[in-house]
């Protein structure tokens, strides 16, 4: 049983990968079904918890950023914001100008559908009733979104108005949201990816769909050098440093992250690292753990390469119009992103069925890629953090003043924790 709970969350992803392709062809259907059923009550509940999510973890972060920010705040959640988009925009062009002519018409049109494999559940949970005997209905209480925009209005107004009580009752919604992904979601992760991957096996699609992603995979990790570069490139021009120096000097955090997969057992050593870029004590403690939470530009690109690949193997729309819109919202949402193993992808689950269509499958195939590579992200998130604070450290001429308030004692404030204390591990 110790040997089981020492298990990290990523073997058991690989596991349930490699099972679910060997057994898919000799899976008898009854068992087949049965699979497919957990795989239909997960999507359900997913579905359900999804709104809750975004609200739950939007709106507290956004309030968080809100109390008693000054201006130095302000533009250090900007500029987070600002680079995290745009790692997200580098990753879509790439994909688009690499995965187009390989990954178009990958014969998954009809991912997804069970008739393939010949498995189908034995009950469904569904969001909107049919006329069908065996479906459960479980509509969300509030579409994604609508949670979003509540979201922003009540943040905005318990930033406006300080209600120390409606603000600490937001901070516990979030304690709620973050337990329901920490205990229910990540765990039955494993099982739910198994049932996807012993239905593209059965149906002949699940060499395609890992031989495929592999070369995502290798894209990916590649961009993710490619924005620390151009992070650097930036904020070594700014403080006239040499960029190549400069992320030198932050390798002790990259690789602590790459071990750990954690910003914010991280944070301790991305500080000594941008401290030796010359950094101020005031400014890297600052910008450091505010930035661990919001500046997730590695998760941004993970994200989005292999969004674009499942939509060019299933036929899905890549133009810029359709796909910027889900960049500019899924910039928020990593500034929420909670700090479990999967949390950034969990908190993105709702945009991806909103705003790319994309079903139980695809979900679940974003998770398994997601969490496959979830270390590289997490380092390339906290060595980017060092750019933005040689930035800061620039704007700020090494001393943020009476404006700027470290993000640990305003959660101390609160009375919850927050901002700091929510580290994303993404």
């Amino acid at each position: 049983m110790k040997l089981l709970k020492s298990i990290p969350l990523l073997g058991w992803i690989i596991l349930a990968i490699v099972l679910g392709i060997l057994t898919g062809p000799v899976m008898p259907v009854w068992l087949g079904s049965v699979f497919m059923t957990y795989n239909s009550i997960f999507s359900g509940f997913l579905g359900f918890v999804v709104p809750l999510i975004i609200l739950g973890l939007v709106m507290p972060a956004i309030a968080e950023l809100g109390k008693g920010a000054g201006k130095w705040l302000g533009i250090t959640a900007l500029i987070a914001y600002g680079s995290t988009v745009l790692a997200g925009l580098l990753a879509y062009f790439v994909s688009r100008w690499l995965f187009t002519s390989t990954l178009s018409g990958g014969g998954l049109d009809a991912f997804g559908d069970e008739s393939g494999s010949g498995f189908s559940p034995y009950l469904t949970v569904v969001a909107s009733a049919s006329d069908s005997a065996t479906e459960i209905v479980l509509p969300p209480v509030i579409g994604v979104m609508s949670a979003l925009v509540l979201a922003f209005i009540l943040g905005i107004g318990l930033t406006a108005f300080h209600s120390k009580v409606l603000f600490r009752g937001a901070v516990e919604f979030r304690t709620v949201i973050e337990s329901v992904i920490r205990r229910i979601i990540v765990p039955a992760l494993p099982l739910f990816i198994f049932g996807i991957f012993m239905d593209l096996s059965a149906s002949g699609s699940a060499v395609t769909v890992v031989t495929k992603f592999l070369l995502v995979a290798v894209v990916s990790f590649a961009l993710t050098f490619v924005v620390l570069l151009a992070q650097y490139s930036v904020a070594g021009a700014m403080s006239g440093l040499n960029p190549f120096k400069a992320l030198w000097n932050m390798r002790d955090a990259y690789f602590t992250a790459l071990g750990t997969s954690s910003s914010a057992a991280t944070i301790p050593v991305t500080l000594a690292s941008t401290k030796k870029n010359g950094v101020s004590d005031s400014v890297s403690g600052f910008v450091v753990p505010l930035c661990a939470t919001i500046h997730l530009s590695g998760s941004m690109v993970k994200i989005t390469c292999f969004s674009i690949a499942v939509l060019l193997l299933t036929g899905g729309s890549v133009t810029l119009g359709s796909y910027l819109p889900f960049i500019l919202m899924l910039g928020v949402m990593m500034i929420a992103a909670p700090g479990v193993p999967g949390g950034a992808i969990a908190a993105a689950a709702g945009l991806l069925s909103q705003m790319l269509g994309f079903g139980e499958a695809e979900v679940g195939l974003m998770f398994a890629a997601y969490i496959a590579l979830d270390s590289f992200g997490t380092a390339t998130n906290v060595t980017g953090d060092g750019a933005i604070a040689l930035i800061m450290n620039k704007l700020t001429r090494g001393h943020l003043g009476s404006q700027a308030q470290d993000p640990a004692d305003e959660n101390v404030e609160a009375g919850e924790g927050g901002t700091a204390t929510s580290h994303a591990l993404a």
